[in-house]
């Protein structure tokens, strides 16, 4: 914090302030606080523009006096990742807020990037709808979510929040509103005049060449190789390619380091009529292995299969002396060894299952003949369902595989860790989190993150640090081998060429 207070006493610093007062309003322009840090990495600066025009500006006051700024919305995810280089300007979305969507009839809405998912989730249940995200993160915004790709149990039906996307409004570094994809509606178009005056928001056409190479226009500019980093092919919403979603779909887990989000249009849908969570208690990743492919080979069309792999907890057991009359002639029973006669359930498994209340019964009765007599069936989800299963301190991973693998992941994970690790996640697509303790030693966690990487890498799997204490942060490898480096490197190189869009955020150091 020392070094942020003595760089804003540098000449020019006050005059700075006085012009995002005039951008954002005095309420809403200040020297950055203790509170106001990224990844560790403490602003200078904190605006919060009022709109989509102000954040405009608050972008050409940053290029025009060659200053960072770091997108922010709700703070949730705001540790996670690299620690950007350095932080002038933390732009706060949560003025950028609104849900615009019609009552009847409506397939999509377009949403502020600002507006928090919880408040999303509250204005479309008014009209029998939701959006199909339900990103961990308690309190976290639409803009956040998208920048992180957080995802939820969900994904196992309807993909990553990124999959709901059908159209874009965002600043590049520039300052340039660009929209691509579905338009949404009027309302936040009128709310969101183009950045340049007397000019129209720029929209980029698709891409459309295979991963190899080729190139996509984004607000006018050829990017060549950009369209190899998006997350998914062609899109087709209503029976028609959206175009520049391809392009759309890289402010995706960019952390805010290619454009800073406005709005986005995202599909909806009715509300189910009827919910179930059939719970399974599961004592191996092995065992889980076997009923993950039981479930999805069963075409029950779950809307997700969970994990919880806690570590077990040892408790206590009262030994009986072998003259009892309960164990007389039975001296290698349990309660006479002390050993149990079987362990404690290690975790759960437990599957949503989404729709009309008779085919959700109907399923949820194949289901539990299906997983046994241990199976049960809840009108509520677990308290452990859409949370993670680590707390702040600890160093978090994410580990993804193919399904038929997710176990060997876990194992070696165990194996380096040299003791269970907490796991939770979607065991049905192969994306889990995991926990280690905040206190190993960096050189602990890089030997933990080189053995489980080296069995990944045969099977197509890969394990990113979501967050880590700083000194982790500063010692490993946050992402391991990354192919597609060279590609977002030159995609920052066009759409960012000064580096001023979160600095250090995304891998390379980019």
């Amino acid at each position: 914090m020392a070094a942020a207070a003595s760089s804003t006493d540098r000449p020019g610093a006050l005059e700075i302030t006085r012009k995002l007062a005039e951008i954002c309003g005095a309420p809403f322009a200040r020297f950055a606080g203790p509170a106001d840090e990224v990844a560790g990495r403490t602003a200078r600066w904190v605006a919060v523009p009022g709109g989509p025009h102000a954040a405009a500006e608050v972008l050409r006051l940053a290029a025009a006096h060659d200053l960072t700024v770091v997108p922010r919305g709700a703070g949730t995810k705001i540790d996670w990742g690299a620690a950007p280089a350095h932080v002038d300007i933390m732009l706060d979305t949560g003025r950028l807020a609104g849900v615009w969507h019609e009552p009847q009839g409506s397939s999509v809405a377009e949403i502020g990037a600002g507006t928090p998912l919880r408040a999303v989730q509250a204005t479309l249940e008014r009209t029998g709808r939701r959006l199909p995200v339900d990103a961990p993160s308690p309190g976290a915004t639409l803009g956040g979510v998208l920048a992180a790709d957080e995802a939820g149990p969900l994904r196992h039906r309807h993909g990553s929040p990124c999959a709901q996307l059908v159209g874009v409004r965002y600043l590049d570094a520039d300052g340039e509103l660009v929209s691509v994809g579905l338009p949404g509606t009027a309302q936040f178009g009128q709310a969101a005049p183009s950045a340049r005056p007397g000019g129209s928001p720029a929209v980029g056409p698709a891409g459309g060449t295979p991963p190899g190479g080729g190139s996509a226009a984004l607000g006018g500019r050829e990017v060549p190789g950009l369209d190899v980093a998006r997350l998914g092919g062609s899109v087709v919403f209503g029976g028609a390619e959206v175009p520049g979603l391809d392009v759309a779909r890289l402010l995706c887990g960019s952390q805010g380091g290619l454009g800073v989000l406005v709005s986005a249009t995202m599909r909806v849908q009715a509300v189910p009529a009827g919910r179930v969570w059939v719970s399974r208690p599961v004592w191996t990743p092995l065992e889980v292995h076997d009923l993950v492919r039981a479930v999805l080979a069963a075409r029950l069309d779950p809307a997700a299969v969970e994990l919880d792999l806690p570590v077990p907890v040892s408790l206590p057991r009262r030994r009986i002396p072998a003259s009892h009359p309960s164990v007389a002639g039975r001296p290698d029973h349990p309660a006479v060894t002390g050993r149990p006669a079987r362990p404690a359930a290690a975790g759960s498994l437990v599957v949503l299952l989404e729709g009309g209340p008779a085919d959700v019964a109907e399923r949820a009765d194949r289901l539990t003949a299906l997983l046994g007599p241990e199976a049960v069936v809840n009108h509520a989800a677990p308290e452990w369902w859409g949370r993670y299963p680590f707390a702040p301190g600890d160093t978090a991973l994410r580990i993804e595989v193919p399904i038929n693998d997710l176990h060997a992941a876990v194992y070696a994970l165990r194996d380096a860790a040299g003791t269970p690790v907490p796991v939770r996640g979607s065991a049905g697509i192969g994306a889990v989190h995991a926990a280690l303790p905040g206190s190993l030693p960096p050189e602990r966690v890089a030997s933990i993150l080189a053995a489980v990487r080296g069995v990944l890498l045969a099977r197509q799997g890969r394990c990113v640090v979501v967050s880590a204490p700083a000194a982790v942060r500063r010692a490993v490898d946050l992402w391991g081998e990354l192919p597609t480096l060279p590609r977002l490197r030159n995609a920052k190189a066009h759409l960012d060429p000064h580096h001023r869009l979160a600095p250090g955020r995304l891998p390379g150091g980019l």
